[in-house]
């Protein structure tokens, strides 16, 4: 029996631009701006010898079913030399379907453990590639594999999957993220809609396109917030909350997808707006330092 384990950071998103009409899945995809955090999703994989290739998936100790990381695992075990019994246990230390990425990491940080489990003959790269298609085919996000892979603060100027997609990151020394999370709103349901989908796109690339040519981590929150505006998206109790912090002049925005708001502060303002936010919720703000070494092994 052998065990290993890997951990993929969550990534909030502020702005982007649905990039899904290639053909090849691996340059479908988006352009966007977002951020990865120190919480995440660390996956656990167990393998023994089996007669037979078969799988449970736990997440957070409840066997559940998963369609990402099914996909994962129908696409690469078949891969290994042998046949193996798995057992994947999730452990989720973020929101799910909050815009967190969570299915994202889910899908990487099991993706990863599984070409050092079983050994297989690809690279860290084409693991994370199956991550991204996993997430492509279950439409249940777009660009977020390529963000947790690469881990930081920055933009994703071209889309695709890692190998594929163009990263670039910026210094976040002296950065937090603070966010504060009420509850999930569905992708797949903003995916799919024309109308949304217009919105996204009438002003996701051209905002990319701006921070790509004037960075700063004000710069960020600042576009972010017009096109969380841009979206309608924003429900009556995070309009209340962001009211109320635009009032103490400082920066919030929400998350993309989910009914989540966040910033990315510098320190020493971030205690200031984790007193804010506690004054104006019931719900308990989160502080977080910014991940910049991207999914990776868990070494034992």
């Amino acid at each position: 029996m052998k065990t290993v384990e890997a951990f993929s950071p969550g990534h909030l998103t502020g702005i982007f631009q649905i990039c899904d009409e290639a053909e090849d899945p691996l340059r479908r995809g988006a352009r966007g701006a977002g951020v990865s955090i120190e919480r995440g999703v660390y996956t656990t994989l167990t393998i023994e010898p089996a007669p037979r290739a078969s799988y449970i998936i736990r997440i957070n100790g409840r066997e559940l079913e998963a369609p990402v990381s099914e996909w994962v695992l129908n696409h690469l075990l078949p891969l290994a030399p042998r046949p193996y019994r798995v057992v994947v246990e999730h452990r989720v230390e973020i929101p799910i379907g909050a815009g967190f990425s969570s299915s994202g990491a889910g899908a990487l940080s099991l993706a990863l453990a599984l070409k050092e489990a079983l050994d297989l003959d690809i690279t860290t790269l084409e693991a994370a590639q199956v991550a991204h298609r996993a997430e492509i085919e279950c439409r249940t996000g777009l660009g977020s594999v390529l963000a947790c892979l690469t881990g930081g603060i920055g933009i994703t100027i071209e889309p695709g999957a890692p190998g594929v997609g163009r990263p670039v990151r910026f210094d976040p020394q002296g950065l937090v993220v603070v966010y504060l999370h009420f509850g999930s709103i569905p992708t797949p349901s903003i995916l799919s809609d024309p109308i949304l989908r217009g919105r996204i796109n009438e002003l996701g690339g051209r905002l990319v396109e701006e921070l790509h040519r004037d960075w700063s981590p004000s710069r960020f929150m600042e576009l972010s917030r017009r096109f969380a505006e841009h979206l309608t998206l924003i429900t009556p109790r995070l309009r209340r909350i962001l009211e109320r912090v635009d009032g103490a002049g400082l920066p919030c925005t929400m998350a993309m997808l989910g009914e989540t708001l966040f910033a990315v502060v510098e320190e020493n303002d971030a205690e200031r707006l984790m007193r804010v936010l506690g004054e104006t919720s019931p719900r308990r703000p989160i502080m977080v330092g910014i991940d910049v070494e991207g999914a990776r092994i868990i070494e034992s």
